[in-house]
């Protein structure tokens, strides 16, 4: 009933030990076309990092891919997912896409999805688009849903000049009095 259209068909492929007649356009004929690159050819996602749970780091953390922590860290940290290790402390704001904590968290947390297990401890606010938290997760602070957590800007009210209506003019006194 439905027929699929041939003009986004791709053209069959050699089979191996077959020699390809394509040429590329403005080629000289008998050469074969030069394959292109797939503009959409992905690089492989890397391995998350990791710190051991004998490393103290003092100072902030910043990385665009996933980040482990089993030691100790006294800084702010920003990633794309962060896990914290029951053995492992936090002190600083975290600010990822995701967050699984597992130990112990000193500060605020942003995040599109927050996750405390059982064995999680955190001291300060919870900035989130979704939450989950465990039974026997031990939380001390304010919970804030946001659409978008990760802004920092979102979370601050507008300043009271513009959030205020201007106060109405007296009526003018009739003139000639």
């Amino acid at each position: 009933m439905f027929s699929k259209s041939k003009i986004n068909d791709p053209s069959p492929k050699p089979v191996a030990g077959e020699s390809s007649s394509a040429t590329a356009p403005g080629a000289p004929a008998g050469k074969p076309a030069a394959p292109q690159a797939s503009a959409a050819a992905a690089k492989p996602k890397p391995a998350p990092s990791s710190l051991s749970s004998d490393l103290i780091i003092t100072g902030n953390l910043k990385t665009t891919g996933d980040l482990v922590i089993e030691g100790m860290v006294d800084g702010d940290i920003r990633a794309h997912l962060l896990t914290v290790g029951e053995g492992a402390t936090v002190k600083g704001e975290i600010v990822a896409d995701d967050v699984v904590v597992n130990g112990r968290v000193v500060g605020r947390l942003r995040g599109l999805k927050v996750r405390l297990t059982s064995s999680a401890r955190v001291e300060g606010d919870i900035i989130h688009k979704t939450i989950a938290i465990e039974s026997g997760a031990h939380f001390e602070g304010s919970v804030q849903r946001q659409d978008d957590p990760l802004n920092t800007a979102a979370g601050k009210p507008a300043p009271r000049a513009a959030a205020q209506k201007p106060a109405p003019k007296p009526a003018a006194a009739p003139a000639g009095k």
